[in-house]
């Protein structure tokens, strides 16, 4: 009988430390889509921008640098396409970890959620099949 607190213990500890890297990875997802959408809104600016200069204030940590405009709009574009990568990874590893709190927990496994979207080759197959049964 002294041995079932124990169980008990290690048991809720664990759940416990999943639900954590659970809570951890949404917390991450949400400041990196908030990056990505404070990275849009430059994006947009710069395109809107009637400043005929061709150059653009930058802020770098606590430093304004003067760069192109171009260069800028390439940088901020590389940086969404790495942050819609981490994005992507973590969406995968949240799965994961979301599964094993689940399974921890006892309850069965979501479903639906393991879904990925369709590719463009996958698409044009399938636009390929209804067009051709018209």
């Amino acid at each position: 009988m002294a041995r079932e607190p124990e169980f008990v213990l290690r048991y809720l500890a664990e759940v416990e430390e999943l639900a954590e890297e659970v809570l951890a990875g949404r917390r991450q997802l949400v400041d990196l889509d908030l990056k990505r959408n404070q990275n849009r809104e430059a994006l947009r600016a710069l395109q809107k921008d009637p400043d005929p200069s061709d150059k653009a204030m930058v802020c770098f940590g606590n430093m304004f640098i003067q760069l192109p405009k171009s260069k800028t709009k390439e940088m901020i574009q590389k940086d969404q396409e790495h942050l819609d990568e981490e994005i992507n990874q973590l969406r995968k590893e949240l799965r994961v970890k979301v599964n094993r709190l689940f399974e921890a927990q006892g309850k069965p496994e979501l479903k639906g959620f393991n879904l990925n979207s369709m590719t463009h080759e996958e698409m044009r197959v399938i636009n390929q099949i209804l067009e051709g049964r018209n």
